[in-house]
């Protein structure tokens, strides 16, 4: 398995900063907040977004995902939801990434209708993404915490340019354990998110290894199916400013991760 993290857990940080602590700290990938408040989005001119890929490619850095905010499952018209997540498909061919995330954000609809709106998006902009060589992937969050909610919309558009992304919190939130999550997302696993919090009360992020979730359960369960993806390591520091500042904790949660993964093997 490869590793990476998320410019999350690093708000506003120039790139070339931002590939410096990559390739000083043994990671082989990014995954890009695609905010108007951050370096890379979707405004970006074509030489602005050539730069950021002579950055990456000079460190021999993956760009791995651009993380869009598109919700998929959320009411009101299709227009300009399809709208954000081609845009942000078309950035992240344009940087040579693999992936584009969306959220669910069904909020309080009735499963159903969350489901059917999520379906018919996702399956109306999966050709553009497959025309453009990347995947839509939806990450387990918020309305579709757990595993089988995502995949049930997944089965549903069954198109290969659309899969998703597991997010170790929620569906840990969700009450699901990774040794049922993983068989569901399986067919459709992009990568997976991981972190750390305190309780399900408390989610301040923490340092890998410091707090509850199954991270060790996690990597033995992909470990025993022989999956070979991205592991991307998500510190929501944007969202939680006191929290301990990313960088100092970038080469111990790698070697956390690495000692999880020779334990698993």
């Amino acid at each position: 398995m490869r590793l990476a993290f998320s410019t999350l857990g690093l708000p506003t940080l120039p790139i070339d900063q931002v590939v410096r602590l990559a390739a000083e700290n043994g990671y082989h990938g990014v995954e890009l907040r695609a905010s108007d408040e951050e370096p890379v989005h979707p405004g970006l001119a074509a030489d602005e977004r050539a730069r950021v890929v002579e950055q990456f490619a000079a460190a021999g850095i993956e760009i791995l995902t651009v993380a869009a905010y598109a919700r998929v499952a959320a009411r009101g018209e299709d227009g300009p939801v399809l709208a954000e997540t081609e845009a942000a498909v078309d950035l992240a061919a344009d940087l040579g990434a693999s992936y584009v995330r969306v959220f669910p954000g069904g909020g309080d609809l009735p499963a159903a209708e969350a489901d059917a709106l999520a379906e018919r998006r996702l399956a109306a902009v999966a050709p553009y993404a497959a025309d453009r060589g990347v995947r839509v992937l939806l990450e387990t969050h918020d309305s579709h915490r757990a595993g089988a909610d995502v995949a049930r919309v997944l089965g549903a558009v069954g198109h290969h340019s659309v899969g998703t992304i597991w997010d170790v919190m929620h569906t840990w939130l969700a009450g699901e354990q990774p040794s049922s999550t993983y068989p569901v997302l399986a067919p459709y696993l992009g990568y997976v998110q991981v972190k750390d919090i305190a309780s399900a009360e408390d989610r301040t992020p923490l340092a890998l290894g410091k707090g509850v979730l199954p991270l060790a359960e996690t990597i033995e369960v992909l470990s025993r199916a022989q999956w070979d993806g991205w592991l991307c390591w998500e510190y929501e520091k944007r969202w939680n400013p006191q929290a301990e500042d990313l960088p100092g904790m970038l080469g111990a949660g790698r070697e956390h991760l690495v000692r999880l993964l020779s334990e698993s093997a």
